[in-house]
């Protein structure tokens, strides 16, 4: 089998995960550039990587180059210059559509984690997906192009979890609950696990939620529940709009598919807040001083990085789908789903478990890419592939995925 050399795109808390699993699977993904805007994040995680000691074939060149990704043209030169077969974009949101775009352009495969955003515009009309990446379907697949979209947790495994119900469990469902909690600790006084301005964004617009296979919006905060998970125990979750509603609703044949997130009462409190006074905007205002900026950026600058928070992180996560529907004609219901400790995460590659659950389904579609159980040599949503691969290779690298029977 031929190597494929990867390019990973991003610097942050996932783009680390990305790079230490692609690092300990470089006898499959050859050689490995890391690039972002600040070349010096990229050599800190270059740095990370050596210091756990994941490179598997030292052989192979790991190295970082820096890259404006809103730049097409200078994105095409890097592909080539690297010689990049796969690309993993995990940069922010905002550059999705110029890295495909370079993709197209090189031949070479592409994956992200999350829908486009553009910075003016958030909770956009359903599907989101129509508005942006579904747009290059053809061009995908008339150049014959594997574009795998949304292959981190959520959207990506739980994405998985419902073809594998679909194959494994179900002759019909009524309904799919997509629920992640963060039963975790990281010690600050208010802080997003991920990068606060598209974390906010996810929150602060109208909930698009899929309903007796139609969809309906909702205020965002409006429903909650109760639910006991296993391991970390009763949880309040509430009902979010999210990525992964926006394909599944096309691709996976369920009356309902709801999306639900933990929060405690303090990370509401601190939400509600900040958003009634204004501070959640992604609209620019002016200063008295004549400075333009956006509310939301300003305050994504004043809270921890994300990354920041990953020594000192405690506690599991939980993330999983409750399926309910029939088979052979009897009532059936499962919860599937993936069990991560902070601390684990912390030892292996010096991340959190938020990021780790991210990027290490990205690396995992980047191996099946490379070898061609997932080179489908056009554009799709993780739901569209053969979930069987994926959730076996997870269980080996770092991801176990286990089910209970209601």
């Amino acid at each position: 089998m031929m190597k494929k050399n990867v390019l990973i795109i991003g610097a942050g808390g996932v783009a680390n995960v990305v790079a230490h699993k692609c690092a300990q699977h470089n006898d499959v993904l050859g050689h490995i550039c890391i690039a972002s805007r600040t070349q010096s994040k990229c050599d800190a995680i270059i740095e990370s990587v050596h210091r756990k000691n994941n490179l598997k074939e030292k052989g192979n060149r790991f190295y970082s180059r820096q890259i404006d990704a809103m730049d097409i043209p200078a994105t095409v030169k890097l592909i080539k210059e690297t010689d990049s077969a796969i690309v993993i974009n995990v940069g922010i949101a905002f550059i999705n559509m110029s890295v495909l775009q370079a993709c197209l352009a090189t031949g070479a495969a592409y994956i992200d984690t999350a829908i486009h955003e553009e910075p003016d515009k958030i909770c956009e009309n359903p599907p989101w997906y129509a508005n942006y990446e579904w747009k290059y379907l053809e061009a995908c697949k008339e150049k014959g192009l594997t574009a795998i979209l949304g292959a981190g947790f959520d959207p990506g495994v739980v994405n998985a979890y419902c073809a594998y119900a679909v194959k494994h469990y179900f002759d019909e469902i009524d309904s799919i609950d997509i629920m992640d909690v963060n039963a975790g600790n990281h010690g600050q006084y208010f802080a997003t696990n991920f990068d606060p301005e598209i974390n906010f964004r996810e929150f602060t617009g109208t909930v698009w939620t899929w309903i007796n296979r139609q969809w309906v919006s909702k205020p965002v905060h409006s429903e909650k529940q109760n639910y006991h998970f296993p391991v970390i125990g009763e949880q309040t979750i509430y009902l979010t709009g999210h990525d992964e509603l926006h394909s599944l609703s096309k691709n996976i044949k369920a009356d309902n598919i709801r999306f639900w997130m933990g929060f405690s009462d303090h990370y509401i409190n601190c939400f509600t807040v900040l958003k009634q006074i204004g501070l959640l905007s992604e609209q620019p205002v002016t200063t008295a001083e004549g400075l333009k900026v956006a509310p939301l950026k300003v305050v994504k600058a004043c809270l921890p990085e994300p990354a920041s928070l990953a020594p000192n992180y405690t506690g599991k996560t939980c993330i999983g789908n409750l399926v309910k529907g029939k088979k052979d004609g009897q009532e059936e219901e499962i919860f599937i789903y993936n069990i991560c400790d902070h601390k684990k995460c912390y030892e292996e590659v010096e991340s959190q478990a938020i990021s780790y659950t991210a990027g290490v389904p990205a690396a995992a579609t980047a191996i099946l890419i490379a070898n061609g159980l997932w080179d489908v040599k056009k554009m799709v949503n993780v739901e569209e592939l053969d979930s069987d691969p994926f959730i076996l290779l997870l269980n080996e690298i770092g991801l176990p995925t286990q089910i209970e029977k209601k």
